[in-house]
């Protein structure tokens, strides 16, 4: 197949281009490289069937010629954590939305024959009921949440009046190597192991029994993939392990005594767990990674965040103030 993924030097696309390679396809990569990075292709970047393209998918016109003959798209590419989208909403609702619009029109305009979109479960919110299934109420907490789900209006409306055919993935806390390493506060494994490998305390939130699906990055490639091979199409799916773990327990799998423990934040479920039922029934799809084996995988890659921002209580503290002030009430 002839393929395009927008993001691909990000985390979770890198590893799809990988995979996507690995199965013989020709990829184009269509990246601005703000978060993503050319290191994490380091190892396909002379494969003949990979083009690299950097652009922003914000400049529908730049990219419009590499849509052109392709079957399949996969849209990655998007802004992510909550910090910056509280201070900055304007930028998460140009790239996330808008940009997602660019890619929709371009993909029906060209034809593509399956579209993939990487959807976020933080439109879920804090759920009303676990497992949460995809037909759950949204309740968008923050920016970012609202700018992906709009994003997911979008593929779900152009597959419903133009008949592209659309799937959209609801992915639930995603981790593995290459994960993000920006200057921004967000994912708990970056900030941890930064921290492990300084020899500083875990800045653990709240009490640390909060449960995260937490979904190795191998199996969310597999069903973007079985996303992509199905005949199935205008569908939504969730995309986790289905067994969530506590903060706790990462803890205990890094081998860190050292923990500080800092403040709650508003608009953070204490749970986040996956209703995989419909994925797994009508794609055949389900995580196969254990939590314990993932970590393991990232404690054994945990030089690849050496140079990652060392976050402290105090940096925390004023880093997510806006987090705190604009939804402290909501």
């Amino acid at each position: 197949m002839n393929t395009l993924v927008t993001g691909g030097a990000g985390f979770i696309g890198s590893h799809l281009v990988d995979a996507l390679l690995l199965q013989n396809h020709k990829v184009i990569v269509i990246d601005d490289l703000s978060t993503g990075r050319l290191e994490n292709l380091s190892e396909v970047k002379s494969n003949k069937n990979l083009q690299i393209v950097d652009e922003s998918i914000t400049e529908k016109e730049k990219i419009s010629e590499y849509f052109s003959n392709i079957d399949w798209v996969f849209h990655l590419a998007g802004l992510a954590d909550i910090v910056p989208s509280i201070s900055n909403p304007e930028n998460y609702f140009r790239v996330n939305s808008l940009g997602t619009m660019n890619v929709l029109e371009l993909s029906r305009n060209n034809g593509v024959k399956r579209f993939i979109y990487a959807a976020s479960s933080s439109c879920y919110g804090i759920p009303k009921l676990y497992p949460t299934p995809e037909s759950s109420d949204i309740q968008v907490e923050y920016p970012y949440a609202l700018t992906k789900y709009l994003g997911e209006e979008c593929v779900l409306h152009w597959g419903k009046v133009y008949d592209l055919p659309v799937i959209s993935l609801r992915l639930f806390n995603v981790y593995g190597p290459r994960s993000r390493t920006t200057g921004t506060y967000g994912a708990v494994f970056g900030v941890f192991l930064a921290q492990k490998i300084n020899n500083k305390p875990l800045t653990v939130v709240g009490d640390g029994t909060q449960l995260r699906d937490f979904t190795f990055v191998s199996d969310v490639v597999n069903a973007f993939l079985n996303a992509a091979d199905s005949t199935v199409r205008q569908e939504i799916f969730n995309v986790g392990s289905g067994s969530p773990q506590s903060v706790n327990r990462l803890v205990e799998l890094l081998e860190c005594e050292d923990i500080e423990y800092i403040p709650k934040r508003p608009g953070e479920p204490d749970c986040t767990h996956a209703d995989v039922s419909k994925i797994k029934e009508i794609l055949g799809w389900e995580a196969k990674f254990s939590f314990s084996s993932g970590v393991k995988i990232m404690l054994d890659n945990l030089k690849d965040w050496e140079n990652a921002p060392l976050w402290t209580s105090d940096t925390i503290k004023k880093e997510t103030e806006d987090w705190f002030s604009k939804l402290s009430d909501s």
